[in-house]
């Protein structure tokens, strides 16, 4: 019975993917999008299905094969699932974001002449999903690893007439693939280590690993180090992250998919699967747990110059996939779960709503040119606010359980460098609460700044846009208060995750500490985050609206400093230089001594000089006499004779008949 629910959940979305793809245009679009929002309605009710089974009725894991794709030897390659309360919480909050942004999808590319074609992609997308985090294997997970990889790539560049998008979707095309490769390099020494791709059987033969080397470093240390670096890729991480603000150039709805629930959290989901491996080394963790702090503190600096409504919400992303990786390296992989699953509510919110302001305002996106939309739009307005307020961690929204969470984990840990990393994540709510107010002051109050023309025509989006915001809207806001203790204190990972205990004091520390969501509410207002989180709020009111002339005097001032933020540290440069300019050099030299030098000159060019050349041989000997063709018959009788005749028993000259 769970069985058939598994599969239907994965196959639902790729069958309205396929039926778009390949008959939309026929269908026409009221078929298509209702056919594809069936598919993803279907996987989102049976989720619900199977979180109940798992989280709240305690059922038993299920891992099993369900056929076999290939077999070398040894070596089964399965394609398998492996469901339990880790699977199920993602299944539920990849579901339900993806049916809301494909809601979200009718009332936003309404005008769009790839409309149908849409509507496949996205599903396909969700399938890609769904084959990751139920995957049972390492060859499975790299099959929705590069799916998903594949799609994004097509949907960022969806608007091809557009040269930056072109451009955004090759950046993330070719930074993925510097990720994976260091992802698929990890997978094969667990291949070479362990003789099985089996998650099970890998984690099972880890005593194997441990005190090995290689090139005179710790073996499972490698690993562990090669595997992050494919979370870098996917999870934008600094100076892997180049990718993510680019992706913008995408339609809205497939940003918010992009950067709420499906492709960004794909190393975060994939770090925590493989906590029995990333425990047994303190390297990669300390490593996992800086390259997050940095990622968290530098990129929310970028948000702060940011002019872009969907940019700003971009930066905010890479900031708060700083935050969950920094979670991952202090061993409280619950906790970055934990803000995966709020984030990924407030965050699909942020960006559904900066859409709706986009329609709005006919595809303007500077907010330089908004301001006043309050009145107009209020139902964007407050789901706005909302979302705002739990991604500053304001107390009582969804993100203020879980980013407090990471910093207290953060706080206990003894982990080297960890005092350091504590005072970056704090300094990050203040920088988080900054950028996310300004956007929200410029966009929504204040004097208008918006043109007469778009001024006259603003007026609230259509139902199927503010629906979905009304709809995450609420998981924004109380999501957090009614999951965290299940999810953090009470077990419900417990059956996926593994931590050591003894060396990573943070989850024990904290469960003394924070039990019962009143409790951290209360304690809220007495810690530093929370202080820090006002002091952006009323920088942003003061720098937006109060004393607009104290930010050009600011940006004046520190002129070297905005440049620095502005050229973006200079990454976009070293990328576009190293990875896009070096690859196509790479190309050019591969076409040049490949395609040229050995396809044209020696395989087609060389093909046709040794025909010409044999036909030169052997066309003076077809005369058109018959006498002379009955010559070269008998002759070549007399040499087969000669041979059977003389080759005696040597076994090079001897020929059986």
């Amino acid at each position: 019975m769970m069985e058939n629910i598994y599969l239907t959940i994965a196959l639902a979305p790729l069958l309205g993917a396929i039926i778009a793809g390949f008959f939309g245009s026929m269908l026409g679009r009221t078929a298509t999008h209702t056919i594809t929002i069936l598919g993803v309605l279907v996987s989102t009710v049976l989720a619900l299905v199977v979180f109940n089974h798992h989280v709240l009725e305690q059922g038993a894991v299920f891992n099993q094969n369900l056929y076999t794709w290939m077999q070398i030897g040894n070596l089964n390659v399965s394609i398998g699932f492996l469901v339990d309360n880790l699977t199920s919480v993602m299944l539920v909050v990849v579901s339900f974001v993806s049916l809301m942004v494909h809601i979200y999808t009718v009332g936003y590319m309404h005008d769009d002449d790839g409309y149908t074609k849409f509507f496949s992609y996205i599903s396909l997308f969700t399938f890609s999903m769904f084959m990751l985090v139920m995957s049972n294997n390492f060859m499975q997970l790299f099959f929705g690893w590069e799916a998903v990889g594949l799609v994004s790539y097509l949907l960022i560049g969806f608007w091809h007439h557009k040269e930056s998008a072109v451009e955004a979707n090759l950046k993330a095309f070719i930074v993925n693939r510097v990720g994976d490769f260091g992802f698929l390099l990890g997978i094969g020494l667990v291949l070479s280590f362990s003789g099985s791709l089996d998650y099970m059987e890998v984690f099972t033969s880890l005593d194997k690993v441990v005190g090995q080397s290689l090139w005179g470093a710790d073996l499972i240390t490698v690993i562990c180090l090669l595997l992050f670096v494919g979370a870098m890729g996917k999870s934008a991480q600094v100076p892997l992250h180049v990718w993510l603000p680019g992706s913008m150039e995408g339609p809205t709805p497939i940003s918010a998919l992009i950067h709420a629930a499906t492709m960004v959290t794909a190393g975060i989901f994939m770090v925590s699967r493989m906590s029995p491996m990333f425990e047994l080394s303190d390297v990669a963790l300390t490593v996992v747990m800086v390259v997050g702090a940095i990622t968290a503190l530098f990129m929310g600096l970028l948000g702060i110059v940011q002019n872009d409504i969907k940019k700003v919400v971009a930066y905010s992303t890479l900031s708060q996939l700083g935050y969950m990786t920094v979670a991952l390296g202090v061993s409280a992989y619950s906790v970055a779960i934990f803000h995966l699953m709020t984030h990924a509510f407030f965050k699909a919110l942020l960006f559904l709503a900066a859409g709706s302001v986009i329609v709005a305002m006919h595809h303007q996106q500077d907010i330089r040119k908004m301001g006043g939309l309050r009145k107009k739009m209020p139902i964007t307005y407050w789901t706005a606010l909302i979302g705002t307020l739990a991604l500053i961690g304001f107390p009582g929204f969804a993100g203020f359980y879980s980013k407090d969470m990471i910093i207290e984990a953060v706080h206990f840990s003894s982990l080297p460098y960890a005092d350091w990393v504590y005072y970056a994540v704090i300094a990050g709510v203040f920088i988080t609460a900054f950028y996310s107010f300004r956007m929200f002051f410029l966009v929504f109050h204040g004097k208008s700044r918006v043109d007469h023309h778009t001024e006259e025509h603003l007026h609230e989006s259509t139902p199927s846009i503010t629906f979905p915001l009304i709809a995450l809207a609420i998981p924004s806001a109380v999501i957090g208060y009614f999951t965290i203790d299940p999810m953090l204190f009470n077990g419900w990972l417990d059956n996926a995750i593994i931590i050591d205990a003894a060396k990573h004091a943070s989850m024990t520390e904290l469960s003394k500490m924070f039990h019962g969501a009143a409790a951290m509410i209360s304690h809220a207002v007495f810690t530093v985050p929370f202080w820090m989180m006002v002091g952006g709020i009323v920088a942003a009111w003061i720098l937006s609206l109060y004393r607009t002339q104290w930010a050009d005097w600011i940006q004046k001032t520190f002129h070297r400093t905005n440049y620095a933020l502005e050229s973006l540290y200079g990454f976009d440069r070293f990328n576009e230089i190293v990875f896009v300019n070096g690859i196509k050099k790479l190309g050019n030299l591969l076409w040049r001594v490949s395609d040229m030098g050995l396809i044209d000159k020696i395989a087609v060019n060389g093909s046709a000089r040794l025909v010409g050349f044999i036909g030169s041989v052997v066309r003076p000997i077809q005369t058109g006499y018959v006498y002379h063709y009955a010559f070269f018959m008998i002759f070549s009788l007399l040499i087969i004779l000669t041979w059977v005749l003389f080759a005696g028993d040597n076994p090079l000259l001897s020929i059986e008949f």
